[in-house]
């Protein structure tokens, strides 16, 4: 075992009394230390019930004969962060998650680990930090949160309060219809109720066979996750036994295999940026072109908010993301032989898995819609690549041509948008909000809400090097890459040019020619950031673009 380098001879006299003062006993010193990082802070909603998935992964760890050791990690909340100069600090801290992990579990020899996790970025750096470890490691969920509920009854979650910001500019909804949805729209503990950033996240790292079934969708207030913690706990001490690690599970096949996956579910379109990243600390290679080819394969299988009407909760009835993944690898969309942490082949670990639900989980022949549910794009205005999320656009959205209307940071758009002057048929260019030009690539959930709530979702359309948030919809093109900080065409656009998106050429254009793009970008003066803290200013300094997963470069 790794750890023996810790345990073992005269000479570990000294490190085994350290180990003793932590409650370790000599028979522990024969048994495989498992590190537990325990994400639980009291800030994040996703977060707030993992000391209680904590212990219950220390319990199967102790049950299947490892010693487990629990460490924290920190994590931003997305929502409480968006629409203010703190979203800045949320992808970074994905970095950040994912190198002291790495530091922790390296410097105290671990034989294993666990990872107990929940939300946009903390998910991804998880994933990241098993990738570089190549180690027995299993990932464990907090689960979804549970919707809210109307007092229609109908469900709703926390894209309704966003949304409800629009309204509300508008005089549509008063003051206690606003309180309302205040109090009622995150109910429970756990990710956001919908198929956003996080639960897209979860659903990817089980179908990657990181974690075990129903990883992705059993909501947290469940007893069902109790008891999927438990267990890995016991899985990540029999992957230790049989020498099992990351390696042999995050392979190629297993990556194209959560992209299915996505395009199948119609995930957030954060899930590029991420897998991107994991698969580089893999050392795998994964492009954009994989997703674009993937998505022109597989149909779109499930409508979930912000996309349709069903919740996470709801594809947990359906069969979760076993019965997606059984689904597609029936017409050869997945490729089943791949390895899960369970201890066997993915085949094994999901069984039959059925579709209980045909309406939350499409026929193959009867799907939503006949590609995936994300879309890549190119063009002039992004050579290197962007996307959106069709899934959110309504079936007859095939395109978008109009003025462009320049903003230099998410503040001035919103200003604009909240002054109630948009105009319909509007391009609205927000840049400078790439990895390096924000930095950080801030989501800007609260435009895309005002403008849903305003009933503008398709009547503008938003183009940014920045991001959205997975609880975003309408008519949104992200990742534009290369971003306007690192010399994108992006850069180049001014108030009245004409872009053109046409989703069925999967093409994204102003009506420039080349060489007045160069001069335009060539004379173009990136804006200067003040107040940047140290790590803000490396980070800006080091990451690479949103092509490649923003990831920081060596």
């Amino acid at each position: 075992m790794k750890s023996d380098v810790v345990k073992h001879g005269p000479e570990r006299i000294p490190h085994r009394s350290l180990l003793r003062c932590v409650g370790l006993d000599r028979e522990d010193m024969d048994k495989p230390l498992i590190a537990v990082v325990n994400g639980f802070n009291e800030i994040i909603p996703g977060h707030i019930h993992l000391r209680e998935l904590t212990e219950a992964v220390k319990h199967g760890v102790y049950a299947a004969g490892g010693v487990p050791l629990e460490f924290p990690m920190i994590g931003v909340c997305d929502g409480i962060v968006m629409g203010h100069g703190g979203m800045r600090h949320s992808l970074p801290s994905r970095e950040i998650i994912a190198d002291s992990i790495e530091l922790m579990v390296l410097a105290h020899a671990f034989d294993g680990v666990v990872m107990v996790t929940n939300c946009d970025k903390i998910d991804p750096a998880c994933l990241m930090a098993a990738a570089r470890l190549d180690m027995p490691a299993v990932i464990v969920s907090g689960g979804p949160m549970l919707p809210g509920r109307r007092k229609s009854g109908e469900a709703f979650d926390l894209a309704g309060a966003f949304e409800a910001v629009g309204q509300a500019t508008k005089a549509e909804i008063s003051e206690e219809e606003a309180l309302y949805v205040e109090k009622e729209a995150c109910p429970t503990a756990g990710s956001c109720a919908g198929l956003f950033t996080a639960n897209s996240m979860n659903c990817m790292i089980e179908a990657l066979g990181m974690a075990l079934p129903m990883n992705g969708t059993s909501p947290a207030p469940f007893h069902h996750r109790r008891t999927l913690a438990r267990a890995s706990g016991r899985a990540v001490v029999n992957l230790v036994e049989n020498h099992i690690t990351t390696r042999q599970m995050m392979t190629r096949q297993a990556f194209l295999n959560a992209i299915a996956v996505d395009m199948a579910i119609g995930g957030s379109t954060n899930t590029l940026l991420h897998l991107l990243a994991a698969a580089n600390s893999m050392d795998v290679e994964v492009n954009l072109d994989d997703f674009h080819q993937v998505g022109t394969r597989v149909p779109n299988l499930c409508r979930i908010s912000p996309s349709g009407p069903h919740r996470i909760v709801d594809l947990h009835y359906a069969g979760g993301i076993p019965a997606v993944m059984r689904r597609l690898a029936n017409v050869g969309l997945v490729d089943l032989s791949c390895r899960s942490v369970a201890g066997d082949t993915l085949d094994a670990a999901i069984g039959p898995a059925p579709v209980v639900d045909g309406q939350v989980i499409r026929p193959i022949d009867a799907p939503y819609a006949g590609e995936g549910g994300l879309r890549i794009l190119y063009g002039n205005l992004a050579p290197k690549g962007a996307v959106i999320k069709v899934a959110a656009l309504p079936d007859d959205f095939s395109g978008f041509k109009g003025p462009a209307r320049v903003f230099e940071c998410e503040e001035d758009a919103a200003e604009y948008v909240f002054k109630g002057t948009v105009q319909t048929g509007t391009v609205m260019v927000i840049r400078n909000e790439g990895p390096k030009g924000g930095p950080g690539m801030r989501e800007m959930l609260s435009l895309t809400s005002a403008l849903a709530g305003m009933g503008l979702s398709e009547k503008v359309l938003l183009l940014t090097d920045g991001r959205f948030s997975g609880a975003s919809r309408g008519a949104s093109v992200g990742h534009m890459a290369p971003e306007a900080a690192a010399g994108g065409p992006i850069a180049a656009v001014r108030d009245g040019d004409m872009i053109t998106l046409d989703l069925n050429a999967r093409t994204l254009d102003v009506s420039l020619d080349e060489s007045t793009i160069r001069a335009r970008v060539d004379a173009y003066q990136v804006p200067e950031k003040e107040g940047l803290t140290g790590y803000l200013r490396r980070y800006a300094r080091l990451v690479g673009g949103a092509d490649t997963g923003a990831v920081m470069e060596e």
